[in-house]
């Protein structure tokens, strides 16, 4: 898709490569620290949901802790790194937790289509109950493969715990419910008190949740941020010396006016061979009757919103490498046309999902810089740790 940024390096720029290089950074055998991150006997990966890079640099004057990091303060490092393709929670936690690209996980988006009962199911709460998590992403996670060796928890609200989620890409920790922000750092930094290695994952949405329902640019989203900086505070504050705290996120986001919010739904034209709509508004999948051309479909989808959005076919994506290597059994999970916005815009197909999602202001999906920049903040608690150096596996060679 001309215009459109290049794929996510998966194995040594992205979302994926986090809990793998985390693994490897405490010692578990079989894993590879692509990131270079500091050798410790704890690592804390602090997910925050919807904090891209963009707009946490924009908005760091609401988060003087973050701030400082940023600055290098504390001996901090900063990077960019990518979300997983589509830009979105499902795709990039999934990435997160296997260490793998979604055409490998196979949760290419917020929802998308099963193919062997031919209706679209959600990826994230509204997991469908005839959907086997642990076959539909049958790959071993990284928190299953590390628990062999280290204490692996995950530190998020209760309701997660038993969720289609956590059981296709998050599976393998010990689960320790938290119901508030201020809560979960608590649990978090007692369950590192003890020595030895650990590897935890702690995760929180209310940004996210502030930025879908009220926009970015929103009191309540800085409201929120400055939540999130409270919390890193007092993990700072109170992990044990030496803990690695990594600072991340799943996605960015692009606040959409009203205006620009649009029913595709209502165009039947449009709508002409597609048989059911998926993915997210500013990512959206078409999967097309059988007796539809993807070629005139693609076609008259980019003579509509070629202006606004890139417009391309499932076949060109998977060259892209944009999903990764596409696994057999995930290949037509991927829509057969793809409609990815570059401008501020949003599609809906409201026949299908209704009027509550079109009342968002936050939304992402695409894979604008906005979208998929997301920060990799790299601080050690108490300033101790030996420097790691990119390219080591966890008994210290180098990768070949």
């Amino acid at each position: 898709m001309e215009g459109l940024a290049g794929p996510p390096d998966y194995e040594r720029r992205a979302v994926s490569a986090v809990f793998t290089s985390a693994a490897a950074a405490v010692g578990v055998p079989g894993f590879t620290d692509t990131l270079g991150l500091p050798a410790a006997s704890r690592v804390c990966v602090f997910m925050v949901d919807g904090m891209g890079h963009d707009q946490l640099t924009r908005r760091s004057g609401h988060a003087p802790v973050l701030r400082s990091l940023l600055a290098g303060d504390h001996g901090a490092t900063t990077r960019v790194i990518d979300a997983a393709f589509p830009s979105t929670t499902a795709a990039s936690l999934a990435a997160l937790g296997t260490g793998l690209a979604p055409g490998r996980h196979g949760l290419v988006g917020y929802d998308v289509l099963d193919p062997d009962r031919d209706i679209v199911v959600n990826m994230l709460g509204g997991w469908d109950p005839a959907i086997d998590p642990a076959r539909w992403q049958p790959h071993p996670t990284v928190f299953e493969r590390a628990a062999a060796h280290v204490p692996v928890s995950t530190v998020s609200q209760a309701r997660f715990e038993h969720s289609g989620m956590t059981r296709a890409a998050l599976r393998g920790a010990r689960f320790r419910p938290a119901s508030t922000l201020q809560a979960a750092t608590t649990v978090a930094t007692e369950a590192l008190a003890p020595a030895g290695p650990h590897l935890l994952y702690l995760y929180a949405n209310d940004l996210d949740k502030a930025g879908h329902r009220y926009g970015v640019n929103s009191p309540a989203w800085e409201h929120a941020l400055e939540e999130i900086d409270g919390a890193v505070g007092r993990l700072l504050a109170r992990l044990p010396r030496g803990t690695v705290l990594l600072i991340t996120a799943d996605h960015g986001m692009v606040d959409v006016d009203e205006a620009h919010r649009i029913d595709v739904s209502a165009d039947p034209g449009l709508m002409s061979g597609v048989r059911h709509t998926a993915g997210e508004p500013r990512l959206l999948q078409l999967y097309l009757a059988p007796t539809a051309d993807p070629a005139e479909v693609t076609a008259r989808w980019r003579e509509r919103f070629g202006r606004v959005a890139w417009v391309t076919d499932r076949q060109s994506l998977i060259e892209s490498s944009h999903l990764g290597p596409v696994d057999p059994d995930v290949l037509p999970r991927i829509g057969d046309v793809l409609v990815a916005a570059r401008e501020p815009v949003a599609f809906y197909d409201r026949a299908r999902v209704g009027d509550g999602p079109m009342r968002m202001v936050g939304q992402h999906g695409s894979w604008t810089g906005a979208e998929r920049r997301v920060p990799l903040i790299t601080v050690v608690a108490g300033g101790t740790a030996s420097a790691g150096s990119a390219g080591k596996d966890s008994r210290g060679s180098r990768r070949g």
